[in-house]
C-alpha cells in the first residue's frame, strides 16, 4: 500500500472545487476526488469520503464532517450534565469506518471522551454509554492510550468487578487497545489486568458475552504481533496467566459451562491453544480436565465446524507434549480426527487442522502411525490435498503428516504411494515452492520418492563479490 498520504483537509478541498469551478453534482466530485488521488497513488484508508454538512442542529456556523459535528458537540456540552444522546451520536459514526474514528482522533476526540468517563464514574448507565465511545474511538488506535487511561479502565475493572456490562465494555477497550501494541500489554499487564480478566470470567462464569471478551483479552496478551518492537513478552505472560492466576483451570471451567455457546467455546480453545506454550502446560491442561472436554466437543459437534477447527487446534497445541499424543490416541482421538476431516472435507480450515493434528500425533511415535493408518488418516490427507489445491497451508500439513508418518518405519510408503501421494506432492512442491518446498522434499524423500535436494552451502572457501 501506498504511503503517499494527504490531509483530510486537502481532499475536501478537491471536492469543493470540484462542485464550484467544475459545476459538479457532490456525489460526481466525491468520485472524482477518489480517483484522482489514487491515480496518483495516493492512500486514502484513513480519509472520509464524505460531503462535508452543515450542523443538524443550526448551533454550530461552517461545513464539516458529521463525526466532528458530534465531537464538537461534546466538546462544548460535557460540562452541562447529561450527555448521552450527544456519546450515542459520536459512537454512532466512530462506529462506521476507521477513517472517521481517525478523524475524530486527529481533532482531540481522546481527551474529550475520557473527560466523559471520569465524570460517569458514580452512574453505571451512563458509564456504559462512554466507555462505548472509547472502545469504538480505539478500535484500530491502540497508540491513543497514555497512562491517564491506563488508570481509568484499571479503576473501573476494580470497582465495577461486580457489574459484568461495565466489566466487559472496560474490557473491550483494553482489547481494542492491546491489539498490535506491546507496549500497552506490558503497561496493563505490570498495572495488573491479568488477575482482572481471569477474575471476571470466574465471578460472571454464566456471563457468556463477558466470559468471550475477557477470554479474547487473555489470548491478546498472549501475541506478539507489534513490528515497532524486536520482540515482545509474549511467553512471559502466558507463564503470569498460567502460574499466577490459574488461567488453565479458569478457561477449561469457563468451556464446562458454555459447551452449547459456539462463538464462546471457539474463543476459550482459541485461548486455551495459545497458553499451551510448555511441555508442563501441556500436561496441566489434561490433569485439568481439558483434554477429555476437548475431545467431547470433537465428538459432540461435528455440525458446528468453528468447534471443529478450534477443538483441532487446540488439541494440536497440547499435543505437543509426547505423552500427550498417546493420550489422545488411547482416547480415540484419531477416529474422531479422521471423521471430522471426513464430515468437513470441503473446509479448508478443518482440513489444515485436522492434517496438522495428526501430524503432531506421527511425529516421533511409530504405534500412534499405525493408528493413524488404520483408520484412514493418510487417505484422508489424500483427500485434503485434492480438495484444496490452491490452499497452501492444507498442502503442507498433510505433507508433513505422510513425512512423519515414514520417516521412522518404512512399512506405510508404499501404501501411501498407491493412494497416489506422489504426484499431489510434487504438485504442491511446483506451486508452492517457497512456502512448503523443504516438507515437499522432505516427503518424497523419506516416501523413497526421486527428489533433487538443493545444496544450500558446499562449505567450500570462496571469494566475496562486491
Amino acid at each position: 500500500m501506498s504511503t503517499q498520504r494527504v490531509t483530510q483537509e486537502t481532499f475536501d478541498e478537491v471536492v469543493k472545487e470540484n462542485m464550484e469551478e467544475f459545476d459538479m453534482d457532490p456525489e460526481d466530485a466525491l468520485r472524482e476526488a477518489v480517483e484522482q488521488f489514487v491515480s496518483q497513488g495516493v492512500n486514502l484508508s484513513f480519509i472520509v469520503k464524505a460531503i462535508p454538512t452543515a450542523s443538524s442542529d443550526g448551533k454550530q456556523e461552517g461545513k464539516t464532517h458529521e463525526v466532528l459535528h458530534a465531537l464538537e458537540s461534546l466538546r462544548v456540552g460535557q460540562h452541562s450534565g447529561n450527555m448521552t444522546a450527544e456519546l450515542k451520536r459520536f459512537t454512532d459514526q466512530c462506529s462506521l469506518e476507521f477513517p472517521q474514528r481517525y478523524l475524530a482522533a486527529q481533532n482531540g476526540a481522546y481527551p474529550v471522551i475520557l473527560s466523559c468517563c471520569r465524570k460517569s464514574l458514580e452512574d453505571q448507565g451512563h458509564l456504559l454509554v462512554t466507555l462505548a465511545a472509547l472502545a469504538v474511538l480505539t478500535d484500530g488506535q491502540p497508540d491513543l492510550l497514555d497512562k491517564a487511561g491506563t488508570d481509568l479502565l484499571l479503576s473501573i475493572l476494580r470497582r465495577y468487578r461486580a457489574d459484568p456490562a461495565v466489566t466487559r465494555a472496560a474490557l473491550r477497550t483494553v482489547r481494542h487497545c492491546c491489539l498490535k501494541h506491546e507496549q500497552n500489554r506490558l503497561d496493563l499487564v505490570t498495572a495488573g489486568v491479568l488477575p482482572l480478566m481471569t477474575g471476571a470470567i470466574c465471578k460472571h462464569n454464566r456471563c457468556a458475552e463477558l466470559v468471550k471478551e475477557a477470554s479474547v483479552c487473555l489470548k491478546i496478551m498472549t501475541f506478539d504481533d507489534d513490528v515497532r518492537v524486536p520482540f515482545g513478552r509474549a511467553h512471559e505472560h502466558v507463564r503470569l496467566i498460567v502460574t499466577q492466576h490459574s488461567g488453565l483451570k479458569v478457561i477449561i471451567e469457563a468451556a464446562k459451562a458454555h459447551l452449547d455457546k459456539i462463538p464462546v467455546i471457539s474463543e476459550l480453545c482459541i485461548t486455551l491453544s495459545r497458553l499451551a506454550v510448555r511441555n508442563e502446560f501441556c500436561q496441566d491442561i489434561c490433569d485439568l480436565g481439558g483434554l477429555k472436554l476437548l475431545m467431547t466437543l470433537l465428538a459432540d459437534s461435528f455440525e458446528a465446524q468453528e468447534v471443529v477447527r478450534q477443538s483441532l487446534c487446540a488439541i494440536r497445541a497440547i499435543a505437543g507434549n509426547d505423552d500427550v499424543k498417546d493420550m489422545v490416541v488411547s482416547a480415540g482421538g484419531v477416529q474422531l480426527m479422521v471423521v471430522a476431516m471426513n464430515v468437513h472435507m470441503s473446509n479448508s480450515n478443518v482440513c489444515e487442522q485436522g492434517c496438522g493434528c495428526l501430524s503432531v500425533l506421527a511425529l516421533r511415535k511409530p504405534n500412534n502411525c499405525q493408528v493413524i493408518m488404520d483408520n484412514g488418516g493418510a487417505m484422508a490427507a489424500i483427500q485434503a490435498m485434492k480438495a484444496h489445491p490452491g490452499q497452501v497451508n492444507v498442502q503442507k500439513q498433510a505433507c508433513m503428516l505422510m513425512r512423519n508418518l515414514v520417516a521412522h518405519t518404512n512399512n506405510f510408503s508404499q501404501p501411501i504411494l498407491q493412494l497416489g501421494a506422489e504426484d499431489l506432492i510434487c504438485e504442491a512442491l511446483r506451486s508452492y515452492q517457497e512456502d512448503c518446498g523443504d516438507v515437499c522434499r522432505a516427503a518424497l524423500r523419506d516416501l523413497g520418492c526421486q527428489v533433487e535436494l538443493r545444496e544450500l552451502w558446499t562449505g567450500k572457501k570462496g571469494t566475496i563479490a562486491n
